[in-house]
């Protein structure tokens, strides 16, 4: 006859397991993805702006979503070491007043997003563009110059 053993699910051997469960569930709960999308950006540390990245014929496009921002004073865009920056600031306040009370709620924060450019593009090439929350970033897609022919090189003997 077989016995059977049953282990208990607090043992020693299965606590620090079933600790590293626990850290993973949470540092999972606290990634950008996990959080709401709604509300804009009142998230502490919610500091990425979001994107659209695709090729559009010979040209590469970013659209990046920048609601309720001026774009002539709260948006730089900055193309250094074959990446293009875009660093954004918003500011709002709304004040409420209900049966008596009076609201004020700010929301200030600044954003920040870096993405490669496509070989060969300068600062020249890129344009941007802000419409409707909406700022567009186009940079055309230059050609790869073409690798030189291996050449043969001739071994002599000693």
């Amino acid at each position: 006859m077989s016995s059977v053993t049953r282990q208990e699910t607090g043992t020693a051997v299965s606590r620090p397991l079933h600790w590293m469960d626990r850290m993973f569930d949470e540092w999972m709960r606290m990634l950008p993805a996990r959080r709401p999308t709604w509300g804009g950006w009142e998230f502490p540390g919610d500091d990425l702006i979001r994107v659209n990245e695709y090729r559009d014929g010979n040209t590469q496009v970013i659209r990046a979503e920048l609601p309720g921002i001026d774009p002539d004073k709260d948006i730089d865009v900055t193309v250094s070491d074959g990446m293009v920056r875009i660093d954004a600031e918003r500011r709002v306040e709304q004040e409420t007043q209900d049966k008596g009370y009076t609201r004020h709620e700010l929301h200030y924060g600044r954003v920040t997003r870096s993405l490669p450019l496509s070989d060969g593009a300068t600062a020249e090439d890129v344009a941007a563009r802000y419409t409707d929350g909406i700022l567009e970033i186009r940079i055309p897609i230059v050609a790869p110059a073409a690798a030189p022919e291996p050449k043969k090189i001739t071994v002599s003997k000693a």
